[in-house]
């Protein structure tokens, strides 16, 4: 039985959201998992009295008295607070007592805390976060997507190491495609990093590199007439693009309410709108830490709370963490 540790004091309405987010987990996911709500006891019964139709057999409450507030410094917030629920849940992991993380609290304190206590696959230069971005096609990996802002041209060929064990194991895609996000598709284009990276890239096996790709080529899901799966860049890019397209699905939707009303009401709309929506992605994994753990927007509602579990879930099934260091074992080659 897989166990997935949820942290039930993150996030903006923390421990509502995150029980209301692992009822839902136990109702509609396959029932091959248990979920352990760590937080404070009498917070976290309080707010399961509210839903009396969760699966108690199947859900464990473990004390963790601290909290790490979302405007505290992460690596002494983690420090000094060792009984905060954020190191509780990954100390779990750590001692093999449960197999997956998840928090939407201080993003900062969970990367440091994996770090810390799970600490990184040998031969990882960086962990990364990676965040699914919804396209015309299938959605794309782009990595990193704000832990790193600074990266050098070695590092950034470690995430593309990195988005296509992920993109193979949990996407479910054979082959997947990488690209390096520029200004240019040229080989001149770039900074001087990304410049050596692209070189890096070519010379690599065991990468399906597709070369220097746009900021235009995310939304359309392909580059050059091939499908795009994971697109790599530094965490300061990455994070901007990120806000800029959580913003764009934002105006789009508000446009059509504005001149189109009617259209919103329409049954395929539907589709549309869920594909924009990044509670259906649930949360974003930082790979490279040997473990699973997720991070979640603060203002995580119920339903991405349930497809964090989800995506835990299939991390953990699909032996991510382990793939993820046999491919650093090897030199970064996969297999």
């Amino acid at each position: 039985m897989i166990r997935i540790a949820l942290d039930a004091m993150g996030g903006d309405y923390a421990p509502r959201v995150e029980v209301e987010g692992a009822a839902l987990a136990l109702r509609e996911l396959p029932a091959d998992f248990t979920i352990q709500l760590v937080g404070r006891t009498t917070d976290i019964q309080g707010a399961l009295g509210a839903v009396p139709d969760v699966d108690r057999a199947r859900l464990k409450v473990v004390e963790a008295p601290e909290v790490v507030g979302m405007g505290e410094k992460p690596l002494a917030a983690i420090r000094s607070k060792p009984n905060s629920s954020i190191a509780v849940g990954f100390g779990l992991q750590k001692k093999s007592l449960s197999d997956a993380f998840i928090s939407a609290g201080n993003t900062g304190a969970v990367m440091a805390a994996a770090t810390l206590m799970l600490r990184l696959h040998p031969g990882v230069q960086r962990a990364a976060i990676g965040t699914l971005f919804p396209t015309a096609n299938q959605p794309v990996l782009v990595l990193d997507a704000g832990a790193n802002v600074d990266c050098d041209a070695r590092e950034l060929v470690g995430f593309a190491h990195l988005g296509t064990v992920y993109a193979r194991d949990v996407l479910g895609r054979p082959d997947p495609t990488v690209g390096l996000l520029n200004i240019g598709e040229e080989d001149e284009k770039g900074n001087a990093v990304v410049k050596e990276a692209h070189l890096l890239l070519r010379a690599t096996s065991g990468i399906r590199y597709l070369g220097n790709v746009e900021g235009r080529d995310i939304p359309s899901g392909e580059c050059r007439g091939q499908p795009l799966d994971v697109v790599v860049c530094d965490g300061f890019v990455g994070n901007v693009v990120l806000k800029f397209y959580e913003s764009a699905a934002r105006v789009f939707v508000s446009l059509v309410k504005r001149e189109a009303p009617d259209i919103l009401q329409r049954p395929e709309m539907g589709n549309v709108l869920k594909v924009l929506d990044y509670s259906t992605y649930g949360g974003a994994p930082l790979l490279g830490v040997q473990g699973v753990a997720i991070i979640c927007h603060g203002s995580s509602g119920a339903r991405a709370i349930k497809n964090a579990v989800r995506v835990a879930r299939q991390m953990v099934v699909s032996h991510l963490s382990q793939d993820i260091g046999a491919e650093f074992a090897q030199g970064g080659v996969v297999a």
